[in-house]
């Protein structure tokens, strides 16, 4: 009896659980469903769910329904929205009452595989935050990591800016922007515009990097400098977001009035122009973001259909008002080089158009990366592409012949050859290879033929024939360029080229103070929106600078104050050191302060360290003397080059050519062009060079040097004989003839010898303003000799 009673005392037990659980199931069915939750049938299109989508996240949005079980409805609208609204959810759903390929979602339990013993659904532990396993798809393919974003990102943003979006597991606010986000992203990438998503939890080391404390977050980088989004996550505002972070200035408004002066500015800026027009009233986003891509290549304007200053340019160009179209133009204003028009212009189409039409017919080599890209290095033996460069002038007298280039480009036109052309006196370096060192001040215009052959600077060329637009050079550069499909050997002359000056390196102050706009105006922006925390770190580098630079001006007030009364008493010691002081200027030895340049001597125990291996950019001023000229040359050096102490990249030395003769002439011997010049000046190698009194100026990393060559300046009443001497440059001496004088003029000619060699360096600050320009020849060597070689002693 105890035992049948204890029996249905366990079955009632088991009937009451199975109820409860069954309840539980049923209970739980019904109030995850997604279909039930949106109210739309289960045969409702994507519009059906995307419009009750809609209205029930209005309708149910925590910020402006304030009923306390409105944020766990909002949550279950958007979770629900996610299953339907994705084909492959919705299928899966619909056939096994899963969410997705491993979760089971409501009574999904009902659906899926039965296991044995006792199993609880994992959806009783499904909490609806960004999870892990819970994390939008869509999210994993924008993922960024450290390392991506400093190597690619940062890179990839001087082209397109980036949109980034920042959040974490268990984030309950980013759920909330996750329909705008997803919207705003699909239509943001067609445009071209980079996108983000940074998982805090799993990597914090970049949130730190960006500067993001809090989730979510929306930011911006481009250029790479990173711009925070602060309004309210709107697809409106996220767009302008974007828009903002352009910079200004990239398109410029084009009207009957300016249109000339606007295509006609293509000499100057060396690049195609580019003309939109379209009768909306504002830039479209497309074009702007097109204009910030191809800004290093192309110049672009917009033209509005719907203005009546625009009328004439429509009619000019017979413009279609029902289509947007898109005009380039290259040397020819009046007529568009190439041209695109449809209604819905992709950025695939647009990006074609302006790869395709990226150079003039003719572009002007303005700096390395120019050249590179239009005379690239060969690789293959079928992808040979050669250059036909004209070196020619910007003088009125070089008109003809340029435009006369043009036009044999533009009806010459290969796909393995380039046409361009230099101006000699802006590229001095390159051009004295390729008319073979002659002195090309009045030298006529000329054309070259060049391949290049690998990225050190090594080419094979061919000056073809001087240049002054007849048909005779016509038909002649024609012939040879027929010859040079048949036969590449006739490129008959090697050379290394050197490295192109920048000639739109004066534009750099312009975009710096451009640059300093845009960037004041975001930190003015950061304060309004009160965003200390993310300030501090640019607050604590504007005070510490303050701080630093006041600290500068009171220390360097009263040092000069301290040093003036200090320099009065000892002005005659500071004459005397100038008269020629024993040591002075010698690495052993530092000159008085504010009086003299600290010069070291070249020898073998420096020369590693102050030539070889001289940082890039730095540069060793070295001059040449001998144990008599030494205190008198140092003296004068160190005034003339007093006025460039400034520069931390600038290094002084001295050479003793009675120690390092031969160093001196192998070095001459390796710069040929320095050797030709001294050759011509040597009277027939009766007398041996003196180097006394030249300055070197040697770019140890680049191996090339700069060369002064001393010219007499002082005046001499007495002797007319003495003032040649010093005027040539080879600054020989006279010592051999100092027997025939008479005893008593001896010490006449002693001063005479010092007053010439005083004078050697009269030019000397001349010359070092035209290094700090560029403008110097250069003469480039394949090495630096070695100083370890001692000249014997007379």
């Amino acid at each position: 009896m105890m035992a049948g009673s204890k029996m249905s005392v366990q079955l009632a037990v088991l009937v009451l659980l199975s109820v409860l659980l069954t309840g539980a199931a049923h209970a739980a069915g019904p109030e995850m469903d997604p279909y039930k939750i949106l109210g739309v049938t289960r045969s409702a299109s994507q519009a059906e769910i995307k419009k009750v989508y809609k209205r029930l996240a209005k309708e149910w949005h925590p910020d402006k329904n304030k009923n306390p079980g409105a944020e766990d409805m909002f949550i279950k609208i958007t979770k629900s929205y996610e299953i339907l609204s994705s084909e492959d959810k919705r299928a899966n759903y619909d056939r096994y009452g899963q969410t997705d390929d491993t979760q089971p979602y409501g009574g999904g339990a009902r659906y899926g595989q039965r296991k044995e013993g006792f199993y609880f659904d994992e959806s009783f532990f499904n909490f609806p935050f960004n999870s892990k396993n819970h994390r939008d798809f869509a999210d994993s393919k924008y993922t960024l990591h450290f390392n991506q974003y400093v190597n690619d990102v940062v890179p990839d943003s001087y082209k397109r800016p980036y949109l980034i979006k920042i959040t974490s597991d268990w984030c309950f606010s980013c759920i909330h922007i996750e329909p705008v986000w997803k919207e705003v992203v699909q239509e943001m990438e067609t445009l071209g515009v980079g996108i983000g998503v940074v998982d805090v939890g799993y990597e914090r080391r970049l949130a730190n990097h960006l500067g993001a404390h809090r989730t979510p977050s929306i930011l911006g980088v481009i250029n790479g400098k990173v711009t925070f989004f602060h309004y309210a996550v709107a697809k409106e505002h996220l767009r302008q977001f974007v828009e903002d972070l352009l910079p200004q200035r990239l398109v410029e408004w084009v009207t009957d009035k300016n249109d000339l002066q606007f295509l006609s500015s293509w000499h100057e800026l060396n690049k195609p122009h580019v003309l939109l027009f379209d009768q909306v009233p504002v830039v479209p986003l497309l074009y702007k973001l097109t204009a910030f891509a191809y800004k290093d290549y192309l110049q672009f304007g917009y033209v509005d259909q719907g203005l009546s200053e625009t009328a004439e340019l429509q009619k000019q160009f017979n413009i279609n008002t029902y289509a947007p179209t898109m005009l380039v133009f290259k040397e020819n204003v009046d007529k568009p080089a190439d041209i695109i028009q449809a209604k819905g212009m992709k950025k695939q189409i647009i990006d074609d158009f302006m790869s395709n039409n990226r150079f003039l017919l003719v572009p002007r080599l303005v700096n390395q990366k120019l050249f590179d890209e239009l005379c690239p290095v060969k690789q293959f033996h079928r992808r040979r592409k050669y250059c036909v460069l004209l070196i020619t002038g910007d003088e009125e007298t070089f008109s003809f012949g340029n435009q006369a280039f043009l036009s044999f480009a533009s009806t010459n036109s290969k796909e393995v050859v380039r046409f361009s052309y230099v101006y000699q006196r802006l590229q001095q370096p390159l051009c004295d290879i390729f008319m073979q060192n002659k002195d090309t001040a009045e030298s006529p215009a000329q054309v070259v033929i060049l391949e290049r052959r690998n990225a050190a600077g090594k080419a094979l060329f061919k000056p073809v024939t001087a240049w002054n637009g007849s048909e005779e050079d016509k038909q002649r550069l024609l012939e040879e360029l027929e010859r040079l499909q048949k036969d590449p050997s006739i490129l008959v002359h090697d050379a290394m080229l050197p490295e192109l000056n920048n000639e739109f390196a004066s534009m750099f102050v312009i975009r710096w103070i451009y640059a300093s706009y845009d960037y004041l105006a975001e930190v003015i922006d950061d304060i309004l929106h009160n965003n200390w925390r993310e300030m501090m770190p640019l607050l604590s580098l504007i005070f510490s600078a303050l701080f630093i630079l006041f600290g500068t001006v009171v220390v360097q007030a009263f040092s000069d104050s301290s040093e003036d009364k200090q320099m009065k008493p000892k002005a005659k010691d500071g004459t005397k050191a100038e008269n020629g002081s024993p040591g002075t200027g010698s690495a052993s030895s530092r000159p008085p302060k504010k009086n003299f340049v600290e010069v070291t001597e070249l020898t073998d125990i420096t020369y590693i360290s102050n030539l070889v291996k001289l940082r890039p950019g730095h540069m060793n001023i070295v001059l040449v003397l001998t144990d008599a000229s030494k205190n008198i040359l140092l003296s004068k050096f160190a005034k003339e080059v007093y006025s460039f102490t400034g520069s931390m990249t600038l290094h002084f030395s001295f050479l003793n050519i009675d120690k390092h003769g031969e160093w001196m002439i192998t070095l001459l011997e390796y710069a040929q062009d320095a050797m030709q010049i001294d050759a011509d000046e040597d009277d027939g190698g009766s007398h041996k060079m003196d180097y006394t009194g030249y300055v070197l100026a040697l770019n140890g990393h680049k191996k090339y040097l700069c060369l002064f060559k001393p010219v007499y300046t002082g005046e001499d009443l007495d002797s007319k004989s003495s003032e040649d001497e010093g005027g040539n440059s080879g600054g020989r001496s006279r010592s051999s003839s100092r027997d025939d004088h008479l005893p008593r003029r001896s010490n006449r000619s002693r001063s005479l010898s010092t007053l010439q060699i005083h004078h050697k360096l009269d030019r000397l600050g001349l010359w070092m303003e035209r290094l700090m320009e560029g403008t110097l020849p250069r003469y480039y060597i394949p090495t630096w000799p070695g100083l370890d070689k001692i000249t014997p002693g007379k």
